[in-house]
């Protein structure tokens, strides 16, 4: 009995039995290609939301400043992509072929044009926060996985 707490113990220090729920302001969010590529074709520039969306990798754009940024098909023509932006510090994510599996959850926004703070995305719109929350009362937590390991649950 002390082997098995044990074990529990460990491999729940790996998150392997981490929650991962997508929410939207505490309620849960089922996969939702089809709505982000209408917010993505009919929003106005920096629209945000909540984005649960799956697709394959088709490309990954060069590190910038400790994030991963993936370019994620997620529909079926060529134009339905979304840059998947991932932040490095909540655990690394090995190097990845193109038309891996992508489930990723996180605030969308639609970036079609440069802001003052950010250059406009080459897909027209991005996931970020597709990581842990550090305070769950004040953002939801993301999460992506690829090739069915989960990233971002680190803190």
């Amino acid at each position: 009995m002390k082997r098995l707490a044990l074990l529990m113990a460990l491999l729940s220090s790996f998150n392997l039995f981490a929650d991962v729920t997508c929410f939207a302001k505490r309620q849960e969010l089922k996969i939702n290609n089809a709505q982000v590529l209408l917010w993505k074709s009919s929003t106005k520039n920096q629209y945000h939301n909540r984005g649960h969306v799956t697709g394959t990798l088709l490309y990954t754009y060069p590190d910038k400043n400790g994030h991963d940024h993936f370019q994620v098909q997620i529909g079926e023509n060529n134009k339905d992509t979304i840059e998947v932006i991932y932040n490095q510090s909540f655990g690394p994510i090995p190097p990845l072929a193109n038309g891996a599996s992508f489930e990723a959850c996180g605030d969308y926004i639609t970036s079609n044009a440069d802001t003052p703070k950010y250059p406009s995305s080459p897909d027209g719109a991005i996931l970020h926060w597709v990581h842990k929350s550090s305070n769950e009362k004040s953002h939801d937590s993301g999460f992506l996985i690829i090739n069915g390991t989960f990233y971002g649950l680190k803190n």
